[in-house]
């Protein structure tokens, strides 16, 4: 048993792990943000383009 508690302790994989997990969940939150944020400017621009029609 202090074996398997003591290659436990050592073993950082699974923290890897989450680690990676943290970071693409706040790039996608930031991704879906930027892009919340640019779809209204876009939006307005074809309606102003639309209007000059």
């Amino acid at each position: 048993m202090p074996t398997l508690l003591s290659s436990l302790r050592r073993d950082c994989s699974a923290a890897t792990a989450i680690e990676y997990a943290l970071v693409a969940f706040l790039v996608s939150i930031a991704g879906f943000v930027t892009f919340v944020n640019i779809g209204g400017s876009v939006t307005g621009l074809f309606q102003s383009v639309a209007d000059g029609f």
